[in-house]
């Protein structure tokens, strides 16, 4: 087993300092009493009642919640049926202009994506609000569902698929009963990637949300424009624990299931 090297333990600590000490100190200083965040003038949980009592970050929070569960969810279904069209669909016309459709947006800049989407809901007469925030953040985010699934999809193993319809299954009840539970975790892994993606997105949102329909990215620029506050403070040190505490869940429930997967496995073993 080779050891880590000097220069790559250096490396990982200056990396992981880089990006884990300003968020340390931005935790630290939501406890300030102090309403300067620069200068300590000791320890208080006073912010988080304010942000508590605070219902224009509470209503933006709201927004962008239902955006990214919307959203998210769209987009896997749509990005799924894409991703099985590709890897599993037969050749067709217009098929290679298709997949470039389908991955554009991960190279296009989104100023680009923001404009574009704007303009044609100002073409077809749709108000902004929460449904034009939520259709731009599908068009993104649906074509990153589609590679993480088609990554799957590509890996699958097809004789799977034919014994099930050997066995008299349909191809929907083959889908359903063996295709989907075997790529199920590509799927949920692509709906997170597209909530994460909508619950940080700023610049398309931008364009395309209305005085009706502000995002907390957005509601939280606009409040840093006129001077950090530590309400701002306190709510970042919120997100912060909800992803940390989805990322440890996470961890756990997959490694109980890779323990019990090997428990299953030394089961067939032994029964052999």
């Amino acid at each position: 087993m080779n050891r880590l090297s000097w220069f790559n333990t250096v490396s990982l600590t200056l990396g992981f300092a880089f990006l884990y000490i300003p968020m340390v100190i931005l935790v630290i200083f939501s406890f300030n009493a102090s309403k300067l965040v620069t200068v300590w003038a000791g320890f208080s949980t006073k912010w988080y009642g304010e942000l508590l009592g605070n219902e224009a970050f509470l209503d933006a929070a709201w927004v962008t919640l239902k955006v990214a569960v919307f959203s998210s969810s769209i987009a896997t279904v749509l990005g799924t049926m894409a991703a099985y069209v590709l890897v599993r669909g037969r050749r067709f016309l217009g098929r290679t202009l298709f997949s470039g459709m389908i991955y554009a947006p991960l190279v296009m800049p989104e100023v680009i994506t923001g404009l574009s989407l704007l303009l044609l809901f100002i073409g077809i007469g749709l108000d902004r609000g929460v449904l034009t925030i939520v259709l731009a953040h599908t068009t993104f985010s649906m074509c990153y569902v589609s590679v993480v699934v088609s990554s799957r999809l590509v890996t699958f193993d097809k004789s799977l698929e034919e014994a099930a319809l050997d066995l008299g299954c349909s191809p929907a009840q083959a889908f359903r009963l063996v295709t989907l539970p075997i790529i199920a975790p590509a799927v949920i892994s692509g709906w997170l990637l597209a909530f994460t993606l909508s619950l940080d997105d700023l610049v398309i949102a931008s364009f395309t949300s209305g005085p009706s329909a502000t995002t907390l990215p957005i509601k939280i620029f606009s409040s840093i424009r006129l001077g950090v506050s530590p309400e701002i403070n306190a709510l970042s040190t919120v997100m912060i624990s909800i992803v940390a505490v989805g990322v440890i869940a996470a961890s756990l429930i997959s490694k109980r299931s890779l323990v019990r997967q090997q428990k299953d496995e030394q089961d067939a073993a032994r029964a052999q």
